[in-house]
């Protein structure tokens, strides 16, 4: 259930400047995620998220490296909202169970490049973008490049937008996600 304070808005509830974006979102999706509807008090916070997320969405790293990203901040964070939806977007990429269900458990996982995304990706957040010699050079001597390392401070950015929003407004899981819940472990 949602905290009382935030709002669940409509397009047609939401402050003026919000109603675009939300009307592009439920084009783009064909329904407005309860997530948005909440985000959508602060027009700036839903522009903010949307437009960071979609440059994210165009750097260099692959579809699934981004995912690990963004499942790695998620999981950190214990958004569940983030875990379900992005286990789905993996699920519609193809990718292998055991490599979601080890992403989900935050246990490393069995493609050697992907876990080094994920390792530096922890590494981003632990050490507040100060991230070791030695943890850098382990991102890119996996094969990564410098570029992708700021891809993944862009990612663990824009997914802590999403994830410290989600949270903060206690948005629930939509129906179409509850077969990818998740809670974060005990």
């Amino acid at each position: 259930m949602s905290r009382p304070v935030f709002t669940a808005h409509t397009p047609d509830t939401a402050p003026a400047a919000a109603r675009p974006t939300m009307t592009g979102v439920r084009r783009k999706l064909g329904h407005l995620p309860t997530g948005v509807a909440l985000m959508a008090e602060s027009p700036e916070l839903l522009k903010g998220f949307l437009t960071a997320n979609a440059t994210f969405e165009s750097t260099d790293l692959d579809p699934v490296e981004r995912e690990v990203v963004v499942l790695t901040v998620a999981t950190r964070n214990e958004c569940h909202i983030c875990v379900a939806m992005h286990t789905a977007t993996l699920t519609w990429h193809g990718a292998d169970p055991e490599l979601i269900e080890a992403l989900r458990a935050g246990e490393e996982l069995p493609d050697a490049r992907l876990e080094a995304v994920r390792r530096f990706t922890l590494a981003v957040l632990d050490h507040r973008g100060a991230v070791p010699d030695d943890e850098l050079s382990a991102f890119l001597d996996a094969g990564f490049r410098p570029r992708h390392a700021l891809d993944v401070v862009l990612g663990v950015g824009t997914y802590t937008i999403s994830t410290f929003a989600n949270r903060l407004t206690d948005a629930p899981l939509d129906p179409p996600l509850v077969a990818y819940a998740w809670e974060p472990a005990a």
